[in-house]
Parts: structure tokens; C-alpha cells; sequence
């Protein structure tokens, strides 16, 4: 079975009172939901987390790179500002893909750079909480494609 964690960074506990007009009132709890909902249906174990704090998050990439999980994370601001996290994510080997609920690319200019784009697999953005749910399609997709290939062929 495919493990992902699911890894939200600083403010996102805040979501549904936070910016509505930005983030929506869907809050992290429903998110969650919709997150295990699709878990459910690919067959995959979540492990559902957030912390206003860089050295957790960093915990937690290792910890999923231990384990051979992915990693779906929404690092909020810590996505422009964090070296920690880069090299977490470079480090871990963990298969990661980077998600935001808002259009970064819409925002103000300092959100246009992430620091950790250059060592996930992918960046999904701007689809609100369905940025979580094609985040955790598409790391299972990459996880299960590199499983399929690391097989050796039978001839």
C-alpha cells in the first residue's frame, strides 16, 4: 500500500477564517476529509498533518523518506523562505509534490519564487481544496509508476 503525508505548513490551521476571499471557507478538517475520501478510493494511507513550524515539517519529510512514502505539502510561506525544507525534500528522496490552494502565480510578487518547486515532482496551484486531491493523484501516480518500473521484467 502507497503512504502519503499530507503536510501543511504555518497558518494553514487558520483556513476557513483565514482570507476567505484568497483561501475560501473550507476549512483544514474538511480537507482532510476530501483527502481520505480520495485516499479510499486509490487505495492509499494518509498521514494528515500541520505545523506552524519549519523544524516539524522537516521531521516529517525525513520521516516519509524513511518510510519510501510521498509527500504532498503545502509549506504556505514557508514554500518562498525555506532552504530547510528544500534540502529536506532533496534529501529524503521522498517523491514530493507541492501544492497551494490559491493561484501563487495571481498573487504578489513574492509568492511567484518557491524554493522548493526545483525538488518536488511537481507544483499544483490555484484549484482551492481540489490542489489537495490532484496533489495526492499525482504523487500516487509517480510512486506507483516508479514501483512498476523498479520490478524487473519477466521474460
Amino acid at each position: 500500500m502507497t503512504t502519503v503525508f499530507v503536510l501543511n505548513g504555518p497558518n494553514l490551521n487558520l483556513l476557513g477564517r483565514r482570507e476567505p476571499h484568497v483561501y475560501g471557507n473550507t476549512t483544514l478538517d474538511d480537507i482532510e476529509t476530501l483527502v481520505r475520501e480520495k485516499a479510499g478510493t486509490l487505495g492509499a494511507a494518509i498521514m494528515f498533518r500541520q505545523s506552524n513550524h519549519e523544524g516539524q515539517l522537516v521531521d516529517w519529510i525525513q520521516e516519509a523518506g524513511a518510510q519510501g512514502a510521498g509527500v504532498v505539502i503545502n509549506a504556505g510561506a514557508y514554500t518562498h523562505t525555506s532552504i530547510a525544507l528544500r534540502d529536506a525534500i532533496s534529501g529524503s528522496g521522498a517523491p514530493t509534490v507541492e501544492i497551494h490552494i490559491s493561484n501563487v502565480h495571481a498573487r504578489e510578487g513574492f509568492r511567484h519564487r518557491s524554493l522548493i518547486a526545483p525538488v518536488s515532482v511537481g507544483v499544483i496551484c490555484g484549484f482551492g481544496p481540489m490542489s489537495y486531491v490532484l496533489g495526492l493523484e499525482a504523487v500516487h501516480h509517480v510512486m506507483t509508476e516508479r514501483a512498476r518500473q523498479a520490478k524487473p521484467s519477466q521474460h
